[in-house]
């Protein structure tokens, strides 16, 4: 794989789980890493885990993606000390779980200001950096819900499908300058998202979380849930120099589940 030195990247919801996972590998491919969450001593201890043997200065911003006004301002400043960050991953933590004929308007907002607008407001903000250096990898984690909705994650589903179109259109529009835009689709993962998702389902089955567990790797064709690690090494990958012929793509990390093509 191609080294990633001289590359500057922001990792969002990196205080753990995947954003955790990609901000270690970019790392470790030699990347400056700048993270990004809510919560200061978490982003704290990741920064003091990343590997530096290309004696990079990795740093962190407080940033909620809720907080959309907030989070222009902490970007406009963090631009003022980095000129040009080359690589973002955009990366937020999942809706609530629940069915889509019960869900609020309210929460439709406040996930849709979360993940696309968020989003949409980042790459505006860092677009003119990447275009001076005619280099540009944006890269969304999403989920394979993009292809195949998945039962009582109605939110989730709706909004990351609108993220991944939102994606395939903004990826013919900047390829020109040399930036790339794909989605990971994750299937699922060890995370604490995942977690919490299969406490809730084993609640509301009245059975075990093992017993959830159990029938979700049975469903996988692999057998196991993925680790961090896998999906991370596909998003490094997607941020070298050798993927540069890669726009525009739904890549599905998901051990085979999803039936579709």
């Amino acid at each position: 794989m191609n080294s990633l030195q001289n590359r500057v990247a922001l990792v969002g919801g990196a205080s753990q789980g995947l954003g955790a996972a990609c901000a270690h590998a970019l790392a470790e491919a030699g990347a400056t890493v700048i993270v990004y969450a809510r919560t200061e001593e978490k982003l704290k201890n990741i920064i003091k885990s990343l590997p530096t043997q290309y004696h990079q200065e990795h740093s962190y911003v407080l940033i909620d993606t809720n907080n959309l006004a907030a989070s222009k301002k902490t970007i406009i400043q963090l631009l003022e000390k980095v000129k040009t960050i080359h690589l973002v991953i955009n990366n937020t933590g999942g809706p609530a779980a629940g069915l889509m004929y019960e869900t609020s308007i309210e929460a439709l907002q406040v996930s849709f200001d979360a993940h696309l607008l968020h989003a949409h407001q980042l790459v505006q903000l860092l677009l003119p950096g990447m275009r001076e250096a005619n280099f540009g990898r944006i890269i969304n984690l999403l989920s394979i819900s993009v292809k195949e909705p998945i039962d009582d994650l109605g939110v989730s589903n709706t909004i990351r499908a609108g993220v991944a179109n939102w994606a395939k259109t903004l990826s013919r529009e900047l390829g020109q300058w040399g930036i790339t835009v794909n989605n990971v689709l994750t299937g699922f993962t060890k995370t604490e998202r995942l977690d919490y998702l299969f406490k809730n389902r084993a609640e509301k089955a009245g059975v075990s979380k093992e017993e959830i567990l159990k029938n979700i790797e049975n469903s996988i064709p692999v057998k196991r849930l993925g680790e961090p690690a896998e999906i991370a090494a596909a998003v490094c990958f997607l941020c070298s120099d050798a993927a540069g012929f890669i726009n525009g793509i739904n890549l599905p990390i998901d051990g085979g589940q999803a039936r579709s093509l």
